[in-house]
């Protein structure tokens, strides 16, 4: 039976939620398999988040790998389809940390692309009415790290893994911040899985916008 290992994020820079964490723990409640589910929370810090993840890596041996966290300025769900070898922060994260053009992994490529069908995950939210861009940046932050610690782990091996970015929730978005309805965020990530399950050919379409 395959396992999929599913994660968000906790609360970061004085927020109070994370529509990404609360998204992974609803998909979990309504998860009807047939495939085994993990789901895990990871902190908003860069050794934190990379640590915890690899030790879940560890643990539960996924055959499918998908993080998501926050991108409080996007209005759409955004696939990422590259991580970078680079943490470069522009606030500290939740242990205080700011790191500046710095490695994620020392000695690492410079960047990988995403192993999971990230065509396929957009064109699937479009047609369930989720706006849905391929983003080409995950940025420099835990996120990216993130996605390139799992891509670094799981490179050579059989294992998809990448990230997905979903915009604020509505209700709990700051005020002026573009935002979905928590409903269609908890579907657009609980489809994303589905498809990266699924697929195994990545959609043929244009994708070279950035969000």
């Amino acid at each position: 039976m395959p396992t999929v290992l599913l994660t968000g994020f906790e609360p970061f820079a004085g927020d109070t939620v994370n529509p990404s964490g609360d998204a992974v723990r609803a998909v979990a409640e309504k998860w009807a398999g047939p495939e085994r589910l993990i789901v895990d929370v990871l902190p908003v810090t860069f050794d934190g988040a990379t640590a915890q993840l690899a030790a879940l890596l560890d643990e539960h041996r996924p055959d499918v790998v998908v993080s998501v966290g926050l991108a409080g300025d996007r209005s759409t769900v955004t696939p990422e389809r590259v991580a970078v070898n680079l943490a470069d922060a522009r606030i500290a994260d939740n242990a205080g940390h700011r790191p500046q053009d710095a490695a994620v992994v020392a000695g690492g490529p410079a960047a990988y692309f995403a192993t999971l069908p990230v065509k396929a995950i957009a064109a699937g939210l479009a047609n369930r009415g989720i706006p849905s861009t391929v983003s080409h940046t995950a940025g420099t932050f835990v996120c990216n790290a993130t996605m390139y610690a799992a891509l670094h782990a799981t490179t050579g091996t059989p294992v998809r893994a990448g990230f997905i970015h979903v915009p604020w929730a509505a209700g709990t978005a700051p005020a002026g911040a573009p935002a979905l309805d928590f409903a269609d965020i908890v579907d657009a990530v609980e489809l994303a899985v589905r498809v990266s399950l699924d697929v195994d050919t990545d959609a043929a379409a244009a994708g070279g916008e950035l969000p």
